[in-house]
């Protein structure tokens, strides 16, 4: 999507409204700042406001993603290349988000070896054990979270693939944090076919 595009476009509907950017925000009970960087193309409209927003500008959603008034004619073909920009989209998030729980998992790993480390000197030092066991404590707890948080990314990013059926879906997070697995293949049960076998994870629903 053309955010510049865009912006220009609300802009222009918001005059022939005859509304200011505080007019238009009062309307939306959001601040005209807000409005300003729409019409600058440096953000977008959240998505909770969209319809109230094309409402006030008299415009369609589709004309608004659009950036211009959409034609009956384009209509359906407008309408397609979002859903598929949306798809593309959310599948690039959660491809950063599935990288991003690599590198926290890392990380938290890392700071708990550190944790038992500086605890085993200390301990080479002659200090109380229970310095070493509030270090282990301390890293073992950040690691707990941090994994938590990791298994948290990885059931919503995406979603897993019955090996039985071909079925996709987003699991429970209970169901992901307890099956077993081998790095992202976990044994789940498929909500469609009622089969447990490994599954994959996938980045697209399609």
């Amino acid at each position: 999507m053309d955010q510049v595009k865009i912006g220009r476009f609300i802009a222009e509907k918001r005059r022939e409204q005859g509304l200011t950017q505080m007019q238009l925000a009062e309307a939306l009970g959001i601040t005209d700042r807000a409005v300003s960087k729409w019409e600058t193309g440096k953000s977008l409209p959240d998505a909770s406001i969209m319809l109230e927003l094309c409402r006030l500008l008299k415009i369609t959603v589709n004309d608004l993603l659009n950036g211009e008034v959409v034609s009956m004619e384009r209509y359906n073909e407008a309408m397609e290349n979002h859903l598929l920009e949306m798809v593309k989209q959310k599948e690039t998030k959660d491809r950063q988000l599935l990288r991003m729980e690599i590198v926290l998992s890392a990380v938290s790993l890392l700071f708990l070896f550190a944790m038992i480390a500086v605890g085993a000197v200390f301990m080479k030092q002659g200090q109380p054990k229970r310095i070493f066991f509030l270090l282990l404590g301390i890293g073992l707890f950040q690691f707990l979270v941090c994994g938590l948080f990791a298994l948290r990314i990885e059931q919503t990013a995406g979603c897993y693939v019955c090996a039985e059926c071909g079925h996709r879906y987003v699991s429970s997070f209970a169901a992901v944090t307890f099956a077993m697995h081998m790095n992202r293949t976990r044994y789940l049960r498929c909500p469609a076919c009622g089969k447990r076998s490994w599954q994959k994870k996938a980045l697209s629903k399609e």
